[in-house]
């Protein structure tokens, strides 16, 4: 039974990951900036949810062919002809006359153009690992939780925690959409498994780990607050809840766990030569990962 729980849960993660890349290309975009509404080819984007949920692929672009320049192994289009560029009837790639979609990409705005499978996924192997990131984490936290109604509320939550991580990996921001309905979502759902019979965990104790993971991120923003961005204050409210359900020796391992994270990948990047000193680096993930990792502990220790 345990085992069949398990792989639902990874099957789950991994269809919920598929639709993940979508909703993180509509959302990665710069401060003041609308949130996307259409393929980086510039075709809108449909479907279900208002076109928010479906596979990283536009269906326009899928039928004819059509790609963007940084998946042919050009550079991102910014609607000038570069050095050398053959003449605009022409592909500078492979010398062919372009698609119609392809010539749309041209004169796309720049919040639709040419979107690197690096930052979101929206073509090449990023859907994939998110995928397969996902269906990991799914399988994790059922094998530690097992049958018992936060199994629920966590494989909820892994999605648009995911999305959040890898929007705040791509332009280093976390959208206030999630950020601010997460927190009570997460306490209305653990508020729903609380009387429930074989639950392990306190609601209250999830209500006040929230406003004490939040506080505590507050607390480090005022003091140095370019050292830490106010939407992981927003953040912290979320994980808090989840940390704090299984009391406050979880919810201080994973605060700490995300600090000791960011701070390897940190060290790593110095080592390697790849950051500065001074470079900003989006703590989101890491904040997210912590939590993953506390929640883990939370409910092998209530096993």
């Amino acid at each position: 039974m345990h085992l069949l729980l398990i792989v639902l849960a990874a099957a789950f993660g991994g269809v919920a990951g598929l639709l993940v890349p979508r909703a993180v290309y509509r959302l990665a975009v710069e401060p003041g900036e609308p949130w996307r509404a259409a393929c980086p080819a510039g075709h809108a984007l449909t479907g279900a949810a208002r076109g928010w949920l479906g596979l990283a692929r536009c269906p326009v672009c899928t039928r004819v062919g059509a790609e963007p320049a940084a998946e042919r192994g050009g550079t991102r289009n910014t609607g000038r002809p570069g050095p050398g560029a053959l003449p605009e009837t022409a592909d500078a790639d492979t010398g062919s006359v372009p698609t119609a979609a392809a010539r749309a990409d041209a004169d796309a705005p720049p919040t639709t153009r040419a979107w690197p499978a690096r930052r979101g996924g929206w073509y090449g192997p990023g859907r994939a690992a998110t995928a397969v990131g996902a269906a990991l984490a799914c399988g994790a936290l059922a094998a530690a939780t097992g049958p018992r109604p936060e199994l629920a509320v966590w494989l909820l939550l892994v999605p648009f925690l995911l999305v959040l991580a890898l929007v705040d990996r791509a332009v280093h921001r976390l959208p206030d959409v999630l950020t601010l309905t997460l927190p009570g979502a997460a306490a209305a759902l653990l508020g729903a498994a609380a009387p429930l019979p074989g639950h392990a965990g306190s609601w209250a104790g999830a209500l006040l780990g929230g406003l004490g993971l939040g506080g505590a991120y507050l607390v480090l923003f005022l003091i140095h607050p370019s050292g830490m961005g106010f939407g992981d204050v927003k953040l912290a409210l979320t994980l808090g809840v989840a940390l704090g359900w299984y009391g406050w020796p979880v919810l201080f391992a994973g605060a700490f766990a995300s600090f000791l994270l960011g701070a390897l990948y940190g060290a790593g990047l110095l080592l390697t030569r790849r950051a500065g000193r001074k470079a900003a680096l989006p703590f989101g993930p890491f904040m997210i990962s912590g939590a993953l990792l506390g929640v883990l502990l939370g409910g092998i220790g209530a096993a």
